[in-house]
């Protein structure tokens, strides 16, 4: 049994989608540093949990 679910989100510079492995137990709530899978920028990631979605994920700009 996997502990992580993947998700999908869209970097804030070049638009691609990126991949993420999402642990539901230690990683809701949390901020995490990657880097654009594509375009290799770093992106702010914030991973929560909505009344609809299991995983809601934000990405923005180191700069925002």
């Amino acid at each position: 049994m996997s502990l992580t679910t993947n998700s999908e989100f869209s970097c804030p510079y070049c638009m691609e989608v990126n991949d993420i492995e999402v642990d539901l137990d230690n990683d809701i709530n949390q901020q995490l540093i990657v880097d654009c899978q594509i375009c290799c920028c770093p992106i702010e990631i914030t991973i929560t949990t909505g009344l609809h979605d299991p995983i809601n994920i934000i990405a923005t700009t180191d700069s925002e």
